[in-house]
């Protein structure tokens, strides 16, 4: 275990149940977090059967928060006095335990895919239009109003396909992901259950406070004003686009919260990564960082960025570099980032052709829970009766228990995995082998296995990687192009920050001259708005390669 920080033991020990830690990128956030909690119980905080509410906003960080607790607090405190849940998690608990509050029954169906895109899907909307559908859904559903007023403001916004959905989810007397936190909102309004749940839950903990929605931190403080400690940083703030308001949760929660402990020591990257960091603070709202111990780093670290003429001279830099590294250091982890899953196919297919061990991280089966649930069904498979199934993936579902997961992320992970699996079965391979390609969950799990790892920035987020090559810097890439606005243009330039914060060692910002769209028309792209900001930072690419060269690998190895 590391030895913690100071201002780790200022967390752990401050005495008030409401505070701020404002903590960016690899400067020990989860770690504060776990011994908040353990300070928490140590004072005295959930005796049974009163509990502390842990909040995340998905499994993986679920589990990473979970991992990281069970070194400071046993596993029958974590199991008697600690409840870690996602929000989604949360709000279908709230949902079925108390439906009939608001006139509804607990037996509505709970969601375990993305529902309404499946509804854009099936009426062949375009891409705008299922856009615009699913946004109004959303930005309509982030109130608290019940059915009826959503019906008419659905109706008084003029987009027909958006009513005919709604419709058609109360006719099949289901909920979706946009409902689940409106329901919960709802019910909590109601002072009787609000106080149930803030006599039950002693302290609230938050983790990621920046990717609230007003919504969701209406549904804390419901539960936990007074009591909360939230854990985050602005310059992490993403997630715009599923309703999240970074500055303006930032401002309420600064107001709550009388006292405010920042870290700006990063304990995850090397002088050179954070330099690049660095560059963009003045657009995402970031905190300057240093490198706790930079003499520990070997040749400072590396930053660079690189120019292609084509996406396959792009993707065959990638793997030369992959190959070099991992030759020269088996331990490390690369991670392949890019804005989108599209634009990254390029280097995703040049990979997995060259023979280096790579791991996409876009697959269903990711999280440790729906590894151990996809494992047991496919021991306990009949291969027969799936091939003479009249709905193979009906069966899957039945076998797997799907139905009996109350919690909306974890179906979700299930029903992708059961159509993964599905797949492969229907390709001929047995179960053994598709067991054989489940990796998390294992003491090899995707969070620690050497090797290349391909995903998009915001998969990527909370995660980290020795090395990291972030593809598509091309305007229209990174930034999005449906950026328009500053705040939009401000998240972009987040996303990017978060993509560099990263690395360990060493990043490689990457852009190609000319870029395939997914017709097979190549277009001619320019660099992004960013590039130049974060050249300063940056070696050129001939001055990286010597730097590549001549580095102490030996040491970097072991770092």
């Amino acid at each position: 275990m590391v030895e913690p920080t100071k201002a780790q033991h200022a967390i752990r020990d401050y005495p008030g149940l409401n505070l701020l830690v404002v903590a960016p990128a690899g400067c020990g956030k989860t770690e504060a977090l776990a011994m908040r909690i353990q300070g928490l119980l140590e004072r005295g905080a959930a005796e049974p059967p009163r509990r502390i509410l842990v909040t995340t906003f998905s499994n993986r960080a679920r589990d990473n928060i979970r991992d990281r607790l069970r070194q400071y607090v046993s596993a029958a405190s974590v199991r008697d006095r600690v409840t870690i849940s996602n929000f989604h998690g949360l709000s279908a608990r709230i949902f079925r335990a108390h439906a009939s509050v608001i006139g509804l029954s607990f037996e509505l169906i709970i969601p375990e895919s993305d529902w309404v895109g499946e509804q854009c899907r099936s009426r062949a909307l375009d891409f705008a239009l299922a856009a615009a559908v699913q946004d109004l859904l959303r930005t309509t559903k982030q109130e608290p109003i019940d059915d009826a007023e959503v019906d008419l403001r659905l109706s008084r916004a003029g987009l027909p396909d958006a009513v005919d959905i709604e419709h058609q989810r109360v006719a099949e007397g289901r909920l979706t992901y946009d409902d689940l936190p409106r329901m919960a909102e709802l019910i909590l309004a109601e002072d009787a259950v609000a106080d149930l749940y803030r006599h039950h839950f002693d302290a609230v903990v938050v983790d990621e406070f920046q990717d609230l929605t007003p919504q969701q931190l209406r549904i804390v403080n419901r539960i936990g004003f007074g009591k909360t400690t939230f854990g985050g940083d602005l310059a992490q703030g993403i997630y715009g686009f599923a309703g999240a308001r970074p500055r303006e949760v930032d401002k309420q929660i600064r107001a709550e919260c009388p006292e405010v402990i920042e870290f700006a020591d990063s304990h995850r990257s090397s002088p050179a990564v954070l330099e690049v960091v660095n560059t963009l603070t003045s657009l995402t709202g970031g905190t300057t960082l240093a490198a706790a111990n930079p003499e520990s780093w070997p040749g400072g670290g590396l930053a660079t960025q690189v120019v292609s003429g084509t996406v396959d001279a792009e993707a065959q830099w990638v793997v030369k570099f992959a190959q070099f590294v991992l030759g020269a250091a088996p331990r490390h982890r690369i991670g392949i980032l890019a804005r989108t899953a599209g634009r990254r196919r390029f280097v995703d297919a040049a990979v997995e052709s060259s023979g280096l061990p790579s791991f996409r991280w876009d697959d269903g089966v990711l999280d440790t829970d729906t590894a151990r649930i996809v494992k047991s069904m496919l021991s306990r498979l009949n291969l027969g009766t799936f091939q003479s199934a009249v709905d193979p993936l009906e069966y899957l579902r039945r076998v797997s228990g799907l139905d009996a997961l109350q919690e909306p992320n974890t179906r979700e992970a299930l029903w992708n995995a059961l159509n993964w699996c599905c797949d492969l079965l229907q390709q001929g391979l047995d179960a053994d082998t598709i067991k054989s390609r489940i990796r998390v969950g294992d003491e090899t799990s995707l969070l620690s296995v050497p090797g290349v790892h391909l995903l998009t920035g915001h998969v990527g987020k909370g995660q980290q990687f020795d090395w990291v090559l972030i593809v598509g810097a091309e305007e229209g890439c990174i930034p999005d192009f449906r950026a328009k606005s500053q705040e939009a243009l401000q998240e972009e330039a987040r996303v990017l920050s978060v993509m560099v914060s990263r690395a360990r060692h060493g990043v490689v910002i990457m852009r190609a001259r000319r870029v395939p769209a997914a017709s097979g028309v190549v277009f001619s792209k320019t660099e992004s708005r960013f590039w130049r900001t974060v050249s300063p930072a940056c070696l050129d690419e001939s001055s990286a390669i010597t730097w590549i060269k001549s580095a102490p690998w030996q040491e970097i190895n072991e770092r």
